[in-house]
């Protein structure tokens, strides 16, 4: 089967680093929970969701939050954080065009990948592994959530709620 090329970016990104990792091949899913029924040995809080959203202030630029899959975020929180006067979800075709044309639930939590600031929940770190779709909605890989944090070097800020 053939996957998005960020599936081989990732995997060399993990392979290279020396990181203990694991894939799951499964059917095409879109949302968090439709994923973590493919994921044997995996909850839903371990899977790390993904998000692009589109900051104001003043200038517009995109960023991308990362937080357990079971948690929302808080809108107030990401704003303040950020600075931001207006945040809203990046479009699809935005996702598409800063991403290479990695769908919308398949987008990994390497912002750096993308030249994407990440912001990163400090709840995804409760977890020893995380998981998550890695540029396809057929393909997840798990690894340890202490080398994804050494790997993506994200800002860390709490910012999600239930």
């Amino acid at each position: 089967m053939e996957y998005h090329e960020v599936v081989s970016k990732i995997l060399g990104l993990l392979q290279t680093n020396h990181c203990w990792h694991e894939t799951f091949q499964h059917e095409a899913v879109r949302t968090s929970e439709e994923a973590a029924k493919t994921r044997p040995g995996y909850t839903l809080h371990q899977g790390a969701k993904a998000m692009i959203v589109r900051v104001k202030n003043p200038q517009p630029r995109f960023v991308m939050l990362v937080l357990p899959a079971d948690l929302r975020f808080d809108n107030a929180k990401v704003k303040s954080f950020l600075g931001a006067k207006d945040l809203r979800f990046a479009s699809e075709q935005e996702i598409g065009e800063l991403t290479g044309g990695v769908q919308p639930g398949a987008v990994p939590p390497f912002g750096n990948l993308f030249g994407l600031e990440i912001v990163a929940d400090p709840a995804l770190f409760e977890n020893e592994k995380i998981v998550f779709n890695a540029g396809d909605r057929c393909f997840s890989i798990a690894m340890r959530s202490e080398d994804y944090r050494r790997l993506s070097n994200p800002q860390i800020t709490p910012f999600s709620r239930a």
